[in-house]
């Protein structure tokens, strides 16, 4: 069993464009979306390019969630994401029960050279906690409390990692459409074992796509997430930050 993971691609269709062409190169048994498909500039074009996909399975991540709240009136739950009010006025009710088809999490058996695989958009338990290439081992073993898989592969803070916690592999396959240090569209394959990928596309012709719709956010979503978009540690401090935040609204 061989699978793409793509995840967090924010309706940034043409750095979408870029990774499913080389996806079909692969010619995976399945792709699988680790969620936040559609909040960002362009949500009814990359849900109906993702509608499309074959052999495709999708995880609900924390924007999806609040894209859906936002389209049904009803008051955003924790961390509904970014852009949900303009982008739920772009989709159809047809797109947004796509979205709400999508599964909290899922699981693969038998992914060459990996094993049993869990993915998910945040962490096994929700879709808005924070595991970082330098959590704590103690706080990751929180995260997966009576997880039985070989390998948890994640999105939602949109960097690549790679790393052990416990006797569980962690992975994040990184961000195709919001991007975080060298600009690109990240995601990861599977089978046999991890390649954690970088897809190079035309930055400036996706911005200038950006820029032409009508989107308050088009100029800055253009300039700071596909152009020049923040810088690891950037994102990190402010991972860290949410990270910090959550844990002591929990204690």
């Amino acid at each position: 069993m061989r699978v793409a993971v793509i995840a967090d691609v924010h309706g940034n269709l043409p750095a979408l464009e870029a990774v499913l062409e080389e996806i079909e190169r692969e010619s995976p048994d399945v792709i699988v979306s680790c969620g936040d498909v559609a909040s960002g500039p362009m949500p009814a074009e990359t849900i109906d390019v993702l509608r499309r996909l074959p052999r495709t399975r999708f995880v609900r991540g924390n924007a999806d969630r609040g894209l859906i709240e936002e389209f049904d009136g009803q008051p955003a739950s924790e961390m509904p994401g970014p852009f949900a009010d303009w982008c739920a006025r772009q989709i159809t009710r047809e797109q947004r029960d796509f979205l709400a088809s999508f599964a909290p999490s899922l699981i693969i058996d038998g992914v060459d050279g990996v094993g049993r695989v869990l993915f998910c958009h945040a962490t096994p338990r929700n879709d808005t906690d924070v595991m970082l290439k330098d959590t704590p081992d103690e706080r990751m073993r929180e995260h997966l409390a009576g997880i039985t898989a070989d390998m948890v592969l994640c999105g939602h803070t949109h960097m690549q990692f790679d790393r052990k916690a416990g006797d569980v592999r962690v992975v994040n396959a990184g961000s195709v459409g919001m991007t975080y240090g060298e600009p690109g569209a990240y995601w990861a394959m599977l089978g046999p074992g991890l390649r954690l990928r970088r897809t190079d596309y035309d930055r400036a012709e996706a911005a200038k796509r950006i820029r032409a719709k009508d989107w308050p956010n088009a100029e800055e979503f253009a300039t700071k997430n596909v152009i020049t978009p923040p810088t690891v540690e950037e994102a990190l401090s402010f991972m860290r930050g949410l990270e910090a935040k959550q844990q002591a609204g929990r204690a």
